[in-house]
């Protein structure tokens, strides 16, 4: 198909969408099933998938046009995690059966999905984890712990990594499954943090069990689909950068405004940031534009890098540009477990969380070595247990 039908094709199902579901008068719900069955769910996306095999430029239109209408986009908040990374994995590597069974209910946000890789006792190590998951005819049993599972209290699937064959190195024995989070043994218990809210939780299986038919890729070939995850994961976050002007320097300008001040040092300041906002913004409309369906590469590393850095800078003048007042804590430490991505928070809330941004979704460390070795061709890091049987690597 050529470009010119293809635009053709994004604008005809846009106003079919529009014409047959306004979204003035339409449930959001019934608005993103008849978005997903257009192919105007994720439109890079293969057919039959909420796609429409659009490139990342041509499904940029059917964004922009949908943003235009009016038409609702709570369901990427609600389910941020199943959005920008589940759905790519399940595309990839799922069978058309898992497909059919996750995609449509993803997107409509009428199921939510958490990530599951995370471990007290791995780290940064995504590939060091200990939770097992052993076969027991048509099942899998799990037992193990995961951490820092975000929105997991709103979940109705976790993408799982779980190590079933521990007699081979650590990269190599791990399978990848969707797990109900609301069965018997699966416990989600909330984690308080520096906010005063639980966004994040902490997760324990005792022998809980996931259906062979939940198994996502081949026995041992986790790692290769949590690759698409991770990737897909920072990319997610970096690609979250506002629009020109708007998000966390729309934020620091408002203080400076309100500040009355006329310090022409903490002006310049500002001017820095908000040019370094600009050209990230920039960064990643090109990447967007670059990028093919699939796997992305390290440039989402980059992106997330850069994002989670230049969030922390932007808070901290904030703050420090409040001065006494930046000392003090609007929401009052309430303890909260929220269902949707944070909005209209103060300057000192957003500088508490942004301390996270730095580590979710790979901390800048792990990021920076992704850049040196996969982008600068950098020399790797010794690695001693990388051909060790997982069950011989020692541990503290």
């Amino acid at each position: 198909m050529t470009k010119a039908a293809v635009r053709d094709s994004i604008e005809d199902r846009v106003d079919r969408l529009l014409s047959s579901h306004p979204p003035t008068e339409t449930g959001p719900e019934e608005f993103w099933g008849a978005q997903f069955d257009l192919g105007l769910a994720w439109p890079s996306f293969p057919e039959g998938m909420g796609g429409m095999g659009a490139s990342p430029g041509e499904a940029a239109l059917a964004t922009a046009a949908l943003a235009e209408a009016g038409a609702p986009t709570d369901n990427i908040g609600r389910n941020l995690i199943g959005y920008g990374m589940g759905a790519p994995t399940v595309a990839v590597h799922g069978t058309p059966e898992q497909r059919d069974r996750w995609l449509r209910k993803l997107f409509t946000a009428e199921e939510i999905w958490c990530q599951l890789f995370s471990e007290p006792g791995a780290g940064s190590d995504a590939a060091g984890i200990g939770t097992r998951a052993v076969r027991d005819g048509e099942e899998w049993v799990v037992n193990g712990q995961k951490v820092w599972t975000t929105f997991g209290h709103t979940a109705k699937w976790g993408m799982l990594t779980a190590r079933t064959n521990p007699g081979v190195p650590k990269h190599r024995g791990i399978t990848y499954f969707i797990i109900d989070m609301d069965q018997p043994g699966v416990e989600v218990r909330p984690l308080r943090q520096i906010t005063g809210e639980a966004e994040f939780n902490e997760v324990y299986f005792s022998d809980a069990r996931v259906p062979e038919a939940n198994r996502l890729g081949g026995v041992g070939e986790g790692w290769r689909v949590s690759i698409t995850t991770l990737m897909n994961e920072r990319v997610t976050i970096g690609e979250s950068i506002s629009p020109r002007g708007e998000g966390a320097i729309a934020t620091a300008v408002e203080v400076w405004r309100n500040s009355g001040s006329d310090d022409q040092a903490r002006r310049d300041e500002l001017i820095r940031l908000w040019v370094d906002a600009e050209a990230m913004r920039l960064t990643s409309l090109r990447d967007r534009m670059a990028r093919l369906r699939g796997t992305p590469g390290p440039e989402g590393s980059a992106l997330k890098l850069q994002w989670a850095e230049l969030r922390k800078q932007t808070f901290a003048w904030a703050v420090n540009m409040l001065g006494a007042e930046g000392m003090l804590y609007p929401e009052a430490y309430q303890f909260r477990t929220p269902e949707t991505m944070a909005v209209d928070h103060s300057p000192q809330w957003e500088f508490l969380r942004s301390r996270a941004n730095s580590i979710e979704g790979g901390t800048s460390e792990i990021l920076r070595n992704v850049i040196g070795e996969r982008v600068l061709g950098l020399p790797r890091e010794p690695r001693v247990d990388l051909e060790l049987a997982w069950k011989d690597i020692p541990r503290s």
